[in-house]
């Protein structure tokens, strides 16, 4: 059988969706203005260091995240939004035990860690286009509460040549006592994006799942940059729906 040559690989690259998507988009048309831009985790980076000491972890640390606002940046879990974050769609989960919003990633700083900052979650990116018409990621969340304290103490107990104490190893996942959140992203057109949220319950018990969809305008709208940019946004906010209602996955 004769060997396809790269015009024929590039021909049918070019009848594909895609193929036409990214060809739009390298004379000007936005298929990348929204897509996965929210960082993993904020919290604890140098780009939100202020402190007079330049320990970044400390300064800025995943329990003060959700009572203090970022200036150079936004995270959130299936974290999206527009490529200067004017506005951020993400996703905040609740299994009536945990005493806060699931709604970023946790993680340890550098002083916490014993091999330095680590974020201990469980949480898989599975498929995405260049152009981010197409995303999905899969978060697994437990219906225990979740072991902050105990993350943080046995992994600051633990020896530079212990192995790290993960999420895995607290439990919290026994006997399958946990949701599949997949969260998929889906384009229609530039501004037209559809979001899907599928919670499975991998436990053999019903449980408590509160889905939380959540919409927010990045911080620094004080800026009379940001804040034009941010209006000249709302079109997008308002055309947002819901296109079903949200069980309780019991």
């Amino acid at each position: 059988m004769p060997m396809k040559t790269p015009q024929t690989k590039g021909k049918v690259l070019a009848e594909t969706a895609e193929a036409r998507r990214l060809d739009e988009a390298r004379v000007g048309a936005p298929w990348r203005h929204w897509g996965p831009y929210l960082s993993e985790r904020q919290w604890g980076t140098v780009r939100e260091d202020y402190s007079e000491h330049g320990n970044a972890w400390e300064y800025l640390p995943h329990d003060h995240a959700r009572s203090r606002a970022y200036r150079w940046g936004e995270d959130g879990i299936a974290g999206f939004g527009d490529d200067q974050l004017y506005l951020c769609l993400g996703l905040a989960l609740w299994n009536e035990r945990d005493p806060i919003l699931q709604e970023r990633l946790f993680g340890l700083p550098n002083s916490e860690g014993n091999h330095g900052e680590d974020v201990k979650e469980l949480y898989y990116y599975l498929d995405g286009t260049p152009s981010h018409s197409w995303m999905r990621m899969l978060y697994k969340y437990p219906q225990a509460e979740f072991p902050y304290a105990r993350l943080v103490e046995e992994n600051r107990r633990r020896g530079v040549g212990d192995p790290e104490f993960e999420l895995l190893d607290t439990g919290a996942f026994d006997d399958d006592r946990y949701f599949d959140i997949a969260v998929t992203y889906a384009k229609a057109g530039h501004d037209d994006v559809l979001m899907e949220i599928v919670a499975t319950n991998r436990g053999s018990e019903p449980a408590p799942l509160h889905i939380l969809p959540q919409l927010w305008a990045m911080s620094g709208l004080g800026n009379p940059v940001s804040r034009n940019h941010c209006f000249a946004r709302s079109a997008a906010a308002k055309s947002l729906r819901s296109t079903r209602s949200w069980p309780r996955c019991d």
